[in-house]
């Protein structure tokens, strides 16, 4: 299994916007179903590419500023940054097959 960091907006910018690697925010909320469906799938593929692709988790009823700037309006919400830039983003929970595509496509 992977681990997945839970960031706010203090930290957001140095383990995101600043970070080496590929990384895939989940912008989630606690009471959202579908965000917790997804999370062990997430939990899975961040230890198949560990070291490739970086984790993270934005609670969006903590951090809804990051929410606004980075416009998620709808939950879960899965926005891929590379060089600290919005390459790519998945709105809704998928099935594993596809998050599992997705993050390979991008894992370089």
């Amino acid at each position: 299994m992977g681990s997945i960091s839970q960031v706010g907006t203090t930290e957001f910018s140095g383990a995101v916007l600043e970070s080496n690697t590929p990384v895939v925010v989940d912008f989630y909320a606690t009471w959202c179903g579908p965000c917790r469906m997804i999370a062990p799938i997430l939990e899975e593929l961040s230890g198949s590419y560990s070291g490739k692709v970086k984790f993270v988790k934005v609670d969006i009823d903590q951090a809804s500023e990051l929410a606004t700037q980075y416009a998620v309006s709808g939950v879960p919400t899965l926005v891929m940054f590379k060089g600290g830039a919005e390459a790519d983003r998945k709105v809704g929970a998928l099935p594993k097959p596809a998050l599992e595509s997705w993050v390979a496509n991008h894992a370089g």
